[in-house]
């Protein structure tokens, strides 16, 4: 059974500012990146890594995701913030993080563009970004 909570982009900067011992994983395409905009989680003082839960144009499974993401040598005690465009693809990729060992996996629930069931996203609710 997966123990990862939603929380809303409203909510990251006072999560933050409650649990400093986080970071942000955006799993989104370099496309969305570059043409949409990146969340800079810096402005918290927390680190931000970029890996792409899928790739290409036709959105194949990134099947290094995982070996990516534990290169970056991530600690299992960090809270980690996924977020992706609407919170799907975030939260299948905290499900994976959570299966190989990182018990504080947090899905952003209405990701960087937002998600009408959730809430704004990330952009809209003017957090930071580059």
């Amino acid at each position: 059974m997966s123990n990862i909570l939603n929380v809303p982009s409203i909510e990251i900067k006072k999560f933050i500012e409650k649990n400093p011992n986080s970071v942000l994983l955006d799993v989104r395409t370099e496309e969305e990146w570059n043409g949409v905009g990146r969340p800079n989680a810096e402005n918290f003082k927390i680190t931000t890594y970029f890996i792409s839960l899928l790739v290409g144009p036709d959105r194949k499974k990134n099947d290094n995701f995982l070996k990516e993401f534990l290169d970056k040598k991530v600690a299992k005690d960090k809270n980690i913030l996924v977020i992706c465009r609407s919170g799907m693809r975030s939260l299948t990729a905290a499900k994976m993080l959570e299966e190989n060992g990182y018990k504080n996996c947090f899905n952003i629930a209405d990701g960087f563009e937002g998600n009408p069931a959730v809430g704004e996203g990330w952009k809209k609710n003017n957090l930071p970004c580059k």
